[in-house]
């Protein structure tokens, strides 16, 4: 059993020397591999206690790399939950981020779309649904998509 519960760890600990990874992530991870739950849960309590898997850091550099993307917050949030991130926590990893989400979406659409502001109904409505899809809220979509001289 302990041979066992060392294999679990080992398994852990190399999944997490690759990337950080969430406590349900690594659960689940683990569970695909056909370890047993208690040795799973004692492996993630024992990984805790040595501050190799922390939901907190996992959250912060989560964000940060969805950021780089862009992502928006809305949708930055709901990949956090469902990698099981309380939605406090994802809310408090966003807000620490310091994001200018008018500018991320700006250049969001640039990069995609071109400077240019249209001037067409419907591809202002394409671009505004993608950013939406995106993550951004309607009033950064509407600065993303308006003229610079509209504001």
């Amino acid at each position: 059993m302990k041979e066992h519960q060392a294999s679990v760890f080992d398994q852990a600990l190399s999944l997490l020397s690759h990337r950080e990874h969430s406590k349900k992530e690594l659960f689940t991870k683990l569970k695909t591999k056909g370890h047993e739950e208690e040795d799973i849960i004692a492996t993630i309590e024992r990984l805790e206690k040595m501050n190799y898997l922390n939901d907190e850091r996992f959250a912060e550099i989560f964000v940060r790399s969805r950021l780089s993307k862009p992502l928006g917050a809305s949708r930055i949030a709901q990949e956090l939950i469902q990698k099981g991130i309380s939605s406090e926590l994802a809310k408090a990893a966003i807000a620490d981020a310091n994001a200018d989400w008018f500018e991320l979406a700006k250049q969001l659409k640039e990069n995609k779309f071109g400077k240019e502001a249209s001037k067409d109904f419907k591809e202002k409505a394409k671009q505004s649904r993608y950013l939406q899809y995106r993550g951004f809220n309607f009033e950064q979509i509407k600065y993303a998509v308006s003229d610079s001289d509209e504001f």
